[in-house]
């Protein structure tokens, strides 16, 4: 057994039940303790997200939009593509109903992250710091978690949010392009640099603008195929829910095995998807401008439904009912050729742009979690550092194979929700107190 190997078990194991059971089981527990606020909510959060104006003489670096589209760029990327597709081919239609249940769950989550992370956030020469590693050294007192937490999100940097989507992308345009990987890669961590060199008001000016533009192209092609296929919807969504929850009677441990893989991968690909729970997301909202921490947290909650409940929804809606082969194709290969049955050619590229669109604002996402997370153990010192060593990895992940790097950041990944998850629920009594002290 490889190095490669050994950390796909372990990635296999940190991602196994027992963590999905703590993801979900959170967002059920403070769904529960925040009396359901991502319905209560729910309204009021668009009004706040869709007012267009901001107070300028609340405290903060970016506006609460842009917070929420800075978060977005790093959820929204190949797994809403791939992930989806892997889902349904392994777990069936039913997995796409547990994606939706752990997206609704995980906007409770989501919402105590960002409430957590305002409320607790530290101004350092004018820039604003939380997350996490804030939340559990602050408010609890937890020094070893926080800084196991930053650690954790360092090394994730790293690779899930750069080499493994730099390569993502460089395999996406040799296919159409023919483009040698290591040109690419060059291009690639020439546009990363760019726009990261200026600092999260600059990756937060590009995302506020980025994330909309390739949400909406994605989505506007995936409903262009719903609609063209709109009679099949009542059948689709019934199947969906039919094998999610009721196996048909004589199919006996078959079909209970085709309910209990729905689960597995809908829950599993659902959280990958949104991370709520994972605790990257509040570090972004953490710098927002806003006078009470809840402003934020109804806006970040928005975060699980557009990147689940709309993209991720489109992606598997779009499969289910153009019925690609998903025997002899793999990953993003179903969902392209999903898109490719509803749209001719013109599906193709739209699952393209949206490979390359999706994976390129990860990167700009992942930087500022990363640094954060980096500056928290070592300071400021190294930022510079930091930055040399992420757009050079940007360029090398773009030829090299990067197996052990998805094995390694997934670990990573998962690693970062137990210190996150643990300071959620010892701070969830102190999220609802804040919620109770505004009315909006």
């Amino acid at each position: 057994m490889d190095i490669s190997e050994l950390f796909e078990k372990i990635a296999s194991f940190v991602w196994g039940a027992p963590l999905q059971i703590a993801l979900v089981g959170t967002g059920i527990y403070l769904t529960f303790v925040l009396c359901f606020i991502q319905i209560r909510g729910f309204g009021h959060s668009w009004k706040l997200l869709l007012k267009g104006k901001w107070d300028d003489e609340a405290e903060g670096e970016i506006t609460p939009f842009q917070a929420l589209t800075t978060a977005l760029s790093a959820t929204i990327g190949t797994g809403n593509i791939a992930g989806v597709a892997t889902a349904i081919a392994a777990g069936g239609p039913g997995a796409l109903l547990w994606m939706w249940v752990t997206a609704l769950v995980g906007m409770a989550t989501k919402y105590t992250e960002a409430i957590l992370a305002v409320a607790f956030r530290k101004k350092d020469g004018g820039v604003f710091r939380g997350g996490p590693m804030y939340y559990l050294e602050r408010g609890l007192g937890w020094k070893r978690a926080a800084w196991a937490f930053a650690l954790f999100g360092t090394i994730a940097a790293f690779g899930i949010g750069n080499m493994v989507q730099s390569n993502s992308i460089a395999v996406v345009v040799h296919k159409y392009t023919s483009t040698p990987p290591w040109i690419t890669g060059l291009v690639l961590a020439i546009m990363a640099g760019l726009v990261i060199v200026g600092g999260l008001k600059r990756i937060a000016a590009v995302a506020e603008r980025l994330v909309p533009f390739m949400c909406i192209g994605y989505v506007g092609g995936g409903l262009i195929i719903i609609f063209k296929h709109f009679h099949l919807l009542p059948v689709v969504l019934g199947e969906v829910v039919r094998e999610a929850l009721t196996p048909e009677a004589g199919k006996g441990f078959i079909a209970g095995l085709i309910v209990k893989e729905a689960v597995r991968f809908g829950i599993a690909r659902g959280l990958f998807s949104n991370e709520s729970g994972l605790g990257s997301a509040p570090i972004a909202h953490a710098a927002s401008q806003v006078k009470h921490p809840k402003e934020m947290a109804l806006i970040a909650m928005m975060g699980p439904f557009i990147d689940t409940l709309v993209v991720c929804s489109v992606t598997g809606l779009v499969i289910l009912m153009t019925q690609p082969d998903i025997i002899n194709l793999k990953s993003a290969a179903i969902t392209a050729e999903a898109f490719r049955l509803g749209m001719g050619g013109a599906g193709e590229a739209v699952v393209a742009m949206g490979l390359t669109l999706f994976a390129y604002s990860t990167i700009l996402g992942w930087f500022y979690y990363g640094q954060q997370c980096f500056t928290y153990i070592f300071g400021t010192r190294g930022d510079f550092l930091y930055r040399l060593l992420f757009v050079i990895l940007v360029w090398i992940g773009a030829f090299v194979r990067v197996e052990l790097v998805w094995n390694l950041s997934d670990v990573m990944n998962g690693l970062m929700a137990v210190p996150n998850l643990a300071g959620l629920i010892g701070l969830s009594l102190l999220a609802r107190r804040l919620s109770r002290e505004t009315s909006y």
